[in-house]
């Protein structure tokens, strides 16, 4: 008897059970049994069995001595091979070197602590297979030391890898807070995590067009956004060595100020948005008419105060209805608060106007309505009212924002603009990810200045890691696959996900019924294949151990092969 495995075209191979008899002198094969319903393994099994082998179970034969978490370890250091992350670290190998590689790699894996990892090595197979499992708490310092010296050869690779002349620029700032009060860069300031009475440092993210991470750089946690914005143009076209280079900003970040100096520049060009009172101007000038947007929800205008300019007005009805329901409830939570002001007033248990108007300017503040509110303080009295005409002139121009940029028509269409200054929600998204669970940057333990700037230049390299990673792996995510699309749809109008990402979000499956992934859920599933090191049974201590793997499913083995086609 033997088993034979029959191809069946398109549908999986059959499965037979058979023998040979002799019937005359011919040959014939008999089937004895369809075995289809075994997979390949057990058939191959069944096979050696029939052929007389003996067949003991692993556990029989040899011990599993220690077992670490490995699949995801594995993945991550494959992308890292794959963006030749070591040479961009440093071109020689190095203890140093594979000390960065894992603090990078950890952070993505488990950001914790450099006292935590140094703990950690037992716990999966990154020590091992770096050659570094020894390495202590100090050693992570050291190595952090070493790797601030290297931090602008670093990013000047990284700008050589993904910056051309004349490319987009994204560049926005963000904060995060200290535990601590040591640190030389940590100061008050605008807190973008709500975190009052916190010190804080604040950091500036460089992408390209796609939002990949270049460069990043910190400042005092009490430095504006403005004043952040004019070295990075010094870095760019200086220590990055592009002659030209076209940056995209938020309106609180690239301010007249810097446009005056920009235009002393050659080769920057911008692209912003204008300040709500500069919109209000053009308004009350008839130079936007909103009638215009019955028909188109963008235009192109230029105007005298913004020479050599072009100014796009773009409005979002979606946007509009936002901001007109915030608004009434901000109004809403605004009277409730000084009607009871009003009430503390009237029962005598506050007066003077000095008490009265601290504490209406508390709540005041507090919403931001002191534009919506007429307020009537005296000595015993305090009466309020809203102003329904500076509501009503506010409402005008809900959802209408208008871009401006120095770009000519052939080099940029009007649709492009408006695209590309709507990129800016992918340095959001970096930040979303090295400031939540992904990456978790924050909170910021280090004392020493050099050791933050260099603690939140790991967080971005490991975004860098991570962000190849989630595209190579957008056809297991609930991601959109449908990228080239993005360009082609109506530039003003609400992002909407493909038609295939809709269903993959409604179904929480693939097309192949496999289920969809977060990029965490799936590091996670891949966390499961784990690194048995063995030694066979009975064999003294002396004896060497081997290694056995866990076998992949077919989610992970699709998964390593998407990371297999990463590029540089």
């Amino acid at each position: 008897m033997y088993i034979d495995i029959v191809p069946n075209r398109k549908s999986p191979p059959a499965i037979l059970l058979r023998e040979s008899v002799r019937e005359g002198k011919k040959i014939i094969k008999r089937t004895i049994a369809n075995l289809s319903s075994l997979s390949i393994e057990q058939a191959q099994l069944v096979r050696r069995v029939l052929k007389g082998e003996s067949l003991v179970a692993p556990e029989a034969c040899f011990d599993i001595v220690n077992s670490k978490a490995h699949g995801d370890v594995d993945a991550v250091l494959l992308t890292m091979r794959k963006l030749g992350f070591d040479h961009l670290i440093g071109s020689r190998s190095s203890k140093e070197r594979n000390l960065v590689v894992a603090m990078v790699a950890s952070r993505i894996l488990n950001p914790e602590s450099k006292l935590a990892f140094s703990r950690s090595w037992e716990n999966a197979t990154l020590g091992e297979l770096l050659g570094i499992e020894d390495a202590s708490e100090d050693d992570l310092y050291s190595s952090m030391d070493w790797l601030y010296k290297r931090q602008g050869i670093i990013e000047k690779k990284l700008a050589k890898r993904h910056l051309s002349p004349g490319d987009n620029v994204l560049y926005d700032l963000s904060s995060s807070y200290f535990e601590g009060k040591q640190c030389p860069l940590g100061k008050r300031g605008y807190s973008r995590d709500q975190k009052k009475g916190k010190l804080q440092v604040n950091y500036g993210l460089l992408t390209d067009r796609r939002g990949c991470p270049v460069s990043i750089s910190a400042f005092s946690g009490n430095t504006s956004d403005a004043t952040t914005f004019l070295p990075q143009v010094e870095r760019i076209q200086n220590d990055f060595e592009l002659a030209s280079v076209t940056l995209v900003g938020d309106r609180g970040m690239i301010s007249e100020v810097q446009l005056n100096v920009l235009r002393e520049r050659s080769g920057v060009d911008w692209i912003t948005a204008l300040k709500s009172g500069a919109i209000r101007k053009l308004c009350d000038e008839q130079v936007i008419q909103l009638t215009l947007f019955d028909e188109h929800n963008l235009f192109e205008f230029t105007h005298a105060d913004f020479p050599g300019e072009r100014l796009i007005a773009c409005r979002n009805p979606e946007l509009a209805l936002r901001r007109s329901k915030t608004r009434v409830s901000l109004l809403e939570a605004t009277t409730e608060a000084l009607s009871k002001v009003q009430g503390m007033v009237k029962k005598g248990t506050l007066n003077g106007a000095d008490k009265i108007g601290v504490r209406t300017g508390r709540v005041i503040n507090k919403y931001k309505m002191a534009k919506h509110f007429r307020l009537d303080i005296t000595e015993a009295r305090f009466d309020f009212e809203i102003d329904v005409d500076s509501v009503s002139k506010e409402a005008e121009l809900d959802g209408i924002y208008v871009i401006r940029s120095s770009l000519e028509k052939k080099q940029r269409t009007t649709n492009d603009i408006v695209l590309d200054y709507k990129s800016l929600s992918q340095v959001e998204r970096a930040f979303r990810s090295i400031k939540t669970t992904d990456l978790e940057v924050r909170p910021i333990y280090h004392h020493d200045e050099n050791r933050v700037r260099t603690h939140l230049f790991i967080c971005m390299l490991a975004y860098y890691v991570k962000w190849h990673m989630m595209e190579a792996w957008r056809p297991l995510l609930f991601a959109d696959e449908a990228q080239e699309e993005k360009r082609k749809r109506d530039p003003v109008a609400p992002a909407r996900r493909s038609d295939h990402a809709e269903a993959k979000v409604r179904s929480k499956k693939l097309a192949d019924g496999s289920p969809a992934h977060s990029f965490q859920s799936l590091l996670s599933n891949l966390r499961s294949i784990v690194r048995n090191t063995c030694r066979r049974r009975d064999a003294d201590a002396s004896e060497p151990c081997f290694v056995i793997d866990t076998q992949s499913t077919k989610m992970q083995k699709k998964a390593y092969q998407l990371l297999k086609k990463i590029k540089m």
